[in-house]
């Protein structure tokens, strides 16, 4: 299969959706892979280093989107939908649920959508996701702490604090990936850390990990209520996959705020879990509302392109390597790689997307049932 590879265009968006070592393993099955010009430039992936691994060199995106398979990292942006073709295979991020007009998009283009956030393996955990949960949960700590000095716009509190002086208070909503390693930045730093879930084993888990040095609450609305009004910082790491993130803090909890306290909503890429959470880039991270401080970039890992993107590129390439191999039957092969189908030829083919934004969901089994059937009568007839 030819495989294309573009450049991100997301505001300073370097990751790239294939290294040199995986350009490597696709040409030795057998594929041909085409990379635009300097995709991976920024993080030390130059062009000579993917014509070494066998790949191709092409100037524009144009000829990338010409390719029966794209993949890459972030959702298209508006300037490449019209490049996408019917039928391609479009492997990256896509976080549909809060926007429609993506998910139009791509339906009216009848592309093979498979997100990368909604793949699970079998122990129904999410392998694609969880290297970038990990690289946002770090990051939100260090972006947190970046936006409570002065100079942008926070109160000034140092999280580890110093002798004599308390530390800061950090709440993290959500105790699954992103928030387990952001409580552990933040402790590592000498914050006093509160952790809130609403599943009381995963509490416990957390509890047994990490000892007397974190607190745990049931994520109630008081407890939120409580534990956002005394924080210093408040990291948002909530997720339902492939569904809008809830509202668990409202406007009037963060009103209630003290003056330069920060946000940091990691869920921005499925809607934010703050209600006064917008998406903002790394251009411009941050804006205040109600004298609080708001970081809800929506790309996070890219601030650490190189390092995100080999941490991604680990987990990506099996499944790559597959749906190049197989196409589609590849998606009836693997359940869970089945799970990422998130649209196929016009069609809605993961329920959460299809209840947040009001589409028919029609399940992924049947539509590849249908689909290669369809082609291996065609492929009789050559």
């Amino acid at each position: 299969m030819r495989i294309g590879v573009p450049k991100e265009i997301k505001d300073q968006e370097y990751r790239v959706g294939v290294t040199p070592a995986g350009v490597s393993t696709l040409v030795q099955a057998g594929h041909e892979v085409l990379i635009q010009k300097d995709a991976g430039t920024r993080i030390g992936f130059s062009n000579d280093d993917y014509v070494e691994a066998g790949a191709a060199i092409v100037e524009t995106a144009q000829a990338i989107y010409q390719c029966p398979m794209v993949m890459k990292v972030k959702e298209p942006q508006p300037v490449e939908y019209e490049m996408l073709g019917e039928g391609q295979l479009l492997f990256t991020y896509l976080h549909l649920a809060p926007d429609p007009v993506q998910t139009q998009a791509l339906l009216d283009r009848k592309i093979i959508g498979i997100a990368y956030e909604t793949v699970t393996d079998k122990l129904g955990r999410l392998p694609l996701l969880i290297p970038m949960s990990e690289v946002a949960g770090r990051l939100s700590i260090q972006a947190g702490a970046t936006a409570l000095q002065m100079s942008n716009g926070g109160n000034g509190t140092l999280l580890g604090g110093v002798p004599g002086v308390p530390a800061a208070k950090v709440a993290i909503i959500g105790g699954g990936i992103v928030g387990t390693h952001a409580a552990r930045m933040a402790m590592g730093l000498g914050a006093e850390v509160t952790i809130l879930d609403n599943n009381l084993d995963r509490l416990r888990a957390l509890d047994e990990m990490f000892g007397p040095l974190l607190r745990t609450r049931y994520a109630d609305r008081q407890a939120i209520a409580e534990c956002v009004g005394a924080a210093d910082l408040v990291i948002g790491a909530v997720l339902i996959p492939g569904k809008q993130a809830p509202k668990l803090v409202t406007a009037e909890m963060v009103k209630r705020m003290k003056p330069g306290s920060v946000i940091v909503d990691v869920a921005i890429d499925q809607g934010g879990c703050f209600e006064t959470s917008r998406a903002t880039t790394h251009t411009t991270p941050t804006y205040i509302v109600d004298d609080v401080v708001h970081y809800c970039v929506a790309n996070m890992p890219g601030a650490c392109a190189r390092t995100s993107t080999l941490a991604l590129a680990n987990a990506t390439l099996p499944y790559a390597l597959a749906l190049a191999n197989k196409g589609e039957q590849a998606l009836l092969d693997d359940p869970g790689l089945r799970n990422g189908l998130n649209v196929y030829r016009g069609q809605v083919t993961y329920e959460a997307v299809a209840q947040d934004l009001g589409y028919t969901y029609v399940p992924a089994a049947s539509v590849l049932d249908d689909g290669v059937a369809a082609m291996k009568r065609a492929a009789s007839y050559l």
